[in-house]
């Protein structure tokens, strides 16, 4: 405990999932944290279990007045922002190109990628005078790769984050601003269920489900849980990262590092079988 004492930071997407998570592990550190999110109900009792540490404004990330006034609440209140972790997020139009519709891609791209940008844009001059700060953006292994998402459009905002961050950082870093970002795999959260078209509360009750069907999709035995994220951030947000900036931190078991040991060797006995059947 201890590893964020002292630090200010505000967190979007706060009200379930990984930013809910993260919030808590932030408070648990040290930090005091202004969270944001779009239910009310959600928000509010999240900053009452965390207690005088947390704030809970409700905030549609896609507005920049709103976000302005979320990075301004944190100012006024604690005096400093040290962290911004541009979290919130949600699923976008799944189908081939042929079927997307504009309005829902704009939307999308509204969601996770110029919220992204507003808040850097917003946090960054406060972080500047200060001489220090950490900004965390929330990237997927589908913005690194094609398929690792049920929506193109999806993927292709989120390599868009990752590249924004690269190229922020370069900037930033020269004021002793640092800007990463996370880029998770299978992390048993709701948004698997609202990418499928379920209603947000039918959707939060399905990361047990998505435990069992992840389980077995990368190396490691389970799958990813929003601790996994929440301590990354701890760590990129902490001054134990003091170093790193400009980097996209993969934390998916190592989905994304080839094929599976058991697969590959499978296939090996196949081939061999078949060989064998051949001769």
């Amino acid at each position: 405990m201890g590893r964020l004492d002292g630090k200010v930071a505000v967190i979007t997407g706060a009200t379930s999932g990984i930013g809910l998570r993260t919030a808590e592990v932030f408070v648990a550190e040290g930090a005091k944290i202004v969270i944001a999110g779009r239910r009310v109900a959600e928000g509010e009792a999240l900053a009452k279990q965390l207690g005088a540490n947390c704030i809970f404004r409700q905030t549609d990330v896609t507005v920049e007045a709103q976000m302005q006034a979320l990075i301004a609440l944190a100012m006024d209140e604690f005096g400093r922002i040290d962290c911004l972790f541009n979290n919130a997020g949600g699923p976008a139009q799944t189908g081939g190109i042929e079927d997307l519709e504009v309005e829902r891609f704009d939307a999308a791209m509204a969601t996770l990628v110029r919220s992204v940008m507003l808040g850097m844009k917003h946090a960054a001059p406060h972080m500047k005078k200060q001489g220090a700060g950490s900004i965390i953006n929330n990237g997927s292994i589908a913005g690194r790769l094609a398929g690792f998402s049920s929506s193109m459009v999806y993927g292709a905002a989120k390599a868009a984050v990752i590249h924004l961050t690269r190229c922020v950082a370069m900037e930033l870093g020269e004021s002793n601003v640092r800007v990463n970002s996370i880029s998770p795999g299978a992390i048993a959260t709701g948004i698997f269920g609202k990418a499928l078209g379920l209603s947000t509360d039918a959707a939060e009750k399905t990361p047990a489900v998505m435990r069992e069907v992840y389980k077995t999709a990368q190396p490691i035995p389970r799958a990813g849980l929003p601790d996994d994220i929440a301590h990354a951030a701890v760590f990129l947000a902490s001054d134990e990262s003091s170093f790193i900036n400009g980097h996209d931190l993969v934390i998916d078991g190592a989905m994304t590092g080839g094929r599976n040991w058991s697969q590959q060797q499978q296939g090996y006995v196949a081939l061999r079988k078949a060989f064998d059947q051949g001769a």
